[in-house]
């Protein structure tokens, strides 16, 4: 019997993800000098990806 495909990976569909969590924003926001250890991780500014 076939998985039905709403139930697949989401790995596996290719699709690029438009929500960052909150470790990849910090990782943004630090290459851009925006965040400095010992900040808040609360209410982190926006970002965007370069594409």
């Amino acid at each position: 019997m076939a998985q039905h495909r709403s139930l697949r990976a989401t790995g596996a569909l290719g699709a690029k993800r438009n929500v960052l969590k909150r470790f990849e924003r910090l990782e943004i926001l630090k290459k851009q000098g925006l965040w400095k250890p010992g900040s808040r991780v609360t209410g982190l500014p926006k970002t965007k990806v370069g594409s």
